[in-house]
């Protein structure tokens, strides 16, 4: 007797197709019905799950971001130095890009940049991610292994901004983004920032 096919997760199918469409045609440009038809649902069905496409955006950031946050924290619990630590953020923010590029650049273009809408709504979750980033480096202070003259908040937005800049390039195709590429990059980035903040000799 044939096993029954798994019921199909409606939700996420439509979570997933609006990922596309918002890469495809931007978030303010598309309709919810552009969402159903990417999904190959009928146009009620995205309204059963979701209020209206902004809804949607904000589950798609909400999922993405907890996950990054949870990252940070588990990062934060291991008993390694913190230029192995901010590595190994950069690193989960890094493989995040190449698993769904598509997902990345929403969230990059529609939600962390868009200071007077998503971003705005979105501001306590982000500034958590940067508070945690902060902690990292404040705690990095207190046991001397970074120096104390440099703000733990301002370094920890400089490590996020120079990680999203570096999504951006690729995003949009300005800088090569070959498997080399991303463990370059990474490398580059992270001697970068703790280069400047371990102590001078």
């Amino acid at each position: 007797m044939n096993a029954k096919a798994p019921p199909i997760d409606r939700r996420r199918q439509i979570l997933d197709a609006a990922v596309r469409v918002f890469a495809r045609q931007g978030f303010h440009s598309c309709r919810v019905s552009d969402i159903a038809d990417e999904a190959g649902v009928a146009y009620g069905l995205v309204y059963h799950y979701f209020r209206s496409k902004d809804q949607v955006m904000n589950e798609l950031f909400t999922e993405r971001w907890s996950l990054l946050l949870t990252a940070i924290e588990e990062v934060d619990d291991r008993a390694v130095s913190p230029r192995e630590k901010l590595d190994a953020v950069a690193g989960f923010i890094i493989d995040s890009y190449k698993h769904d590029p598509e997902l990345m650049q929403v969230i990059i273009v529609e939600v962390t940049r868009a200071a007077n809408s998503f971003g705005r709504t979105h501001l306590p979750e982000i500034n958590r991610a940067y508070e945690s980033i902060a902690k990292i480096i404040s705690d990095a202070q207190t046991d001397g292994a970074f120096r104390s003259d440099i703000d733990p908040r301002l370094a920890s937005m400089w490590f996020y901004g120079a990680i999203e800049q570096l999504l951006s390039g690729w995003v949009f195709e300005q800088i090569p983004a070959g498997e080399g590429d991303f463990v370059r990059a990474r490398e580059m980035l992270v001697e970068a920032l703790c280069g400047g903040l371990e102590p001078r000799a």
